[in-house]
């Protein structure tokens, strides 16, 4: 689970799926799909832009739904299909554990960033080919991430060199004892209990904030300032402290929006991840 043990295995085989047409737009049309991640059939949804040619890829990892809550069209489905109308080839993961996603081992969520390289690698694989992915073109993979995404995603570049830009949405900390306090408290005690009396040198090895040296892909980080799930400080902290090591980074704070934004922010926060993921793009 270390970032040394992810940063030394590799990633990738088999291949991904469509199950089934879930939706026509006169942008885009909406699958079903199915991917294979360390012997598990996982699911999610992609959106593929209409018209010919090849297009750049952009992942929408959602935050945490209680299991049996969750539904494949989440609500980060309208992020997904902004980038879709905007260009992109959108890949929206349901990750482990989450239905019809096979179930598997998640401590201090490490797995769903292996899923998510393991993905990457399959898209980078088949990206050309007849098939699926024909249209998707491997030269650009963007990632957007909200809250627990947000946090795989941040573990995800920390790992690998393999995006070029990722956005951080109310992310969650890259310091995993920080996550592990705050679960605790979200969940009255009852949820991370199996993270309960890690050593200290194994959640710093476990967690991405003490390697952001290693990131080389732009990020661009945006918080509300009326947050009350994860603090707007993570955020403003990450910030300075890309800053700091001269990394690609912008960084938004949303007055009076709450974890999930609302409004005229909403449209501006996905407006700004599209210009970046252009702009990286050149």
């Amino acid at each position: 689970m270390t970032i040394a043990d992810l940063v030394a295995r590799s990633y990738g085989g088999g291949e991904l799926q469509i199950e089934e047409v879930l939706a026509v737009t006169d942008a885009f049309t909406r699958t079903l799909i199915s991917y294979p991640s360390e012997g598990l059939t996982l699911y999610g949804f992609m959106n593929t832009p209409e018209g010919g040619g090849s297009f750049p890829v952009a992942l929408v990892m959602h935050g945490y739904i209680p299991p049996e809550n969750y539904q494949t069209i989440a609500y980060t489905t309208r992020y997904a299909d902004a980038l879709a109308q905007a260009g992109y080839l959108v890949i929206h993961p349901n990750y482990r554990n989450y239905a019809p996603s096979a179930e598997g081992p998640d401590l201090f969520r490490v797995s769903h960033t292996v899923d998510a390289l393991n993905l990457i690698a399959v898209i980078k694989a088949q990206a050309g080919r007849p098939g699926p992915l024909q249209q998707a073109d491997p030269t650009f993979i963007g990632m957007v991430g909200h809250s627990m995404g947000g946090g795989i995603t941040l573990r995800t570049i920390t790992v690998s060199g393999e995006v070029q830009a990722a956005a951080l949405y109310g992310a969650m900390s890259g310091d995993e004892q920080r996550n592990y306090e705050k679960i605790f408290e979200w969940s009255g005690g009852q949820r991370g209990l199996e993270e309960l009396n890690t050593p200290p040198e194994d959640l710093q090895r476990i967690s991405p904030i003490f390697y952001l040296d290693r990131i080389n892909t732009a990020v661009s980080i945006h918080h509300g300032d009326n947050d009350g799930t994860v603090p707007l400080a993570w955020s403003l902290e990450l910030c300075d402290q890309l800053q700091a090591l001269n990394k690609v980074v912008e960084c938004f704070t949303y007055p009076g929006q709450p974890h999930t934004f609302q409004g005229e922010d909403d449209q501006l926060f996905i407006q700004r991840v599209i210009d970046f993921f252009n702009q990286i793009r050149g």
